[in-house]
């Protein structure tokens, strides 16, 4: 039976060891929701979280998640808005983790909130003056164009498409594919923004405060920027982790190549606007603030220098030239190490947009408030991680997400068919015995 849901053409491991790997991280998943009741049922003393940090480890993965499932917006808005048509061999699988990060992304903010019960207020009782409200509306409403996008590939299920009606609406759906993906392109500009214009407006935290472009600070651009550049480095960074855990190859080189050096052009614009409003904040901002930019790096430990070179250089200059020079994109070392420095470098950019920001002491009597997760907010942060993990598992296994795998795997393809002829040639010769 399970033979009968894999693509044709394709090979998947034996059935047990599918669900060997799909029982170990099941359990981590259930250690996960174990934490996640616990703070639901007690409240948030499960967590640290304090008067210096009310945002803390939940919201840094919540913002980290959604800049790396940028990669399914902007996938998509090259695909069927700007007509490069190569990437439609990627395309499924950048909205399948597109789909697996804002998932994530709402069930950190359902755990975060402490009440899930009440999440309905922030729709019904709208504070129409916040940011976090249009967050909100377009992080749900992405999340139903994901949803919609997700649903054709279910669709091509090897059995569901058997089924003429889901066999047709599969193929309208993928027909006006190209309205939602400019809509969720839409929507993924504002929420990335607004996430980043959050953190710009606290003029009481001067580490994030920014001036502004109009009504905007800076930071509403930079978000949404660094979310387009990078996003595609996490799917081509989770591309070529599936690559090496099945042994095949998923996606040809052309595919990469092209996704790769538009990530790269992305990332050095981006880089080099971060650099110079970087420079304009340490000189004109802070001063004027009555700080000097060495005030929020002389925690020498978690948040020295160190941290802004890593995430500007390391995560930022070092991925984007590999990226944009064609002999060293084309090489399979240098190409993966800069997708990988681009995703560590847009977490580690949100990470000191969240925590740093709480960290660096405002008043003359503060000391530097560093912060230590419970395990409660460990265990529900790796929670979608291994959620991810499990529905990558699922949807490699059971649906056509790589279109171009039974082509770079020839041997596997001829050999499921010529097992499907001489079983078909078996029951032929069966029948008239039994007859």
């Amino acid at each position: 039976m399970d033979s009968a849901l894999i693509p044709k053409g394709v090979k998947r491991c034996p059935t047990w060891q599918f669900l060997a790997w799909l029982s170990v991280f099941g359990a981590v998943l259930l250690w996960g929701v174990y934490a996640m009741l616990l703070c639901w049922f007690k409240g948030l003393n499960q967590t640290n979280m304090n008067d210096y940090y009310g945002f803390a480890l939940w919201i840094w993965a919540d913002l980290a998640v959604i800049a790396l499932g940028g990669g399914a917006f902007f996938s998509g808005l090259l695909k069927y808005i700007f007509g490069k048509d190569e990437l439609k061999n990627i395309i499924n699988f950048a909205v399948l983790l597109g789909f697996i990060c804002y998932s994530s992304a709402l069930l950190i903010l359902a755990i975060d909130i402490g009440q899930p019960l009440r999440g309905w207020f922030i729709f019904w009782h709208a504070n129409v003056h916040s940011m976090l409200t249009e967050v909100a509306f377009c992080l749900s409403c992405y999340f139903a164009v994901l949803t919609i996008e997700y649903i054709p590939l279910i669709l091509e299920n090897r059995q569901l498409d058997k089924v003429p009606f889901f066999h047709n609406l599969s193929h309208n759906m993928h027909e006006t594919m190209a309205i939602f993906a400019a809509t969720g392109a839409f929507l993924s500009f504002f929420h990335q923004g607004s996430l980043g214009g959050v953190a710009g407006v606290l003029f009481g935290r001067p580490f994030a405060f920014r001036e502004h472009i109009l009504i905007w600070p800076y930071t509403f651009f930079l978000f949404t920027w660094s979310a387009a550049a990078f996003g595609p480095c996490f799917t081509l960074s989770m591309t070529w982790i599936t690559e090496k855990v099945t042994g095949k190859k998923l996606v040809k080189d052309n595919v990469i190549d092209l996704l790769a050096k538009i990530s790269g052009w992305m990332i050095t614009s981006y880089i080099i606007v971060k650099i110079v409003e970087t420079l304009y904040w340490a000189t004109v901002t802070a001063p004027s603030k009555g700080f000097d930019v060495s005030h929020f790096y002389t925690n020498n430990g978690l948040y020295g220098w160190w941290i802004l070179f890593a995430e500007l250089i390391v995560g930022g200059v070092v991925p984007g030239l590999i990226l944009i020079i064609p002999s060293l994109r084309r090489n399979s070392a240098a190409r993966v190490t800069a997708i990988l420095l681009g995703c560590f470098g847009v977490c580690l950019n949100r990470w000191v947009m969240v925590l740093q920001v709480m960290a660096v002491p405002v008043m003359t009597f503060d000391n530097w408030a560093l912060y230590y997760p419970s395990w409660q907010e460990v265990a529900t942060t790796i929670l979608p991680v291994a959620y991810g993990i499990i529905l990558t598992m699922i949807s490699y296994r059971y649906l056509p997400i790589f279109p171009q795998e039974a082509e770079l795997n020839p041997l596997e393809g001829a050999e499921e068919v010529e097992a499907e002829q001489e079983a078909t040639a078996a029951e032929g010769a069966a029948e008239p015995a039994t007859a």
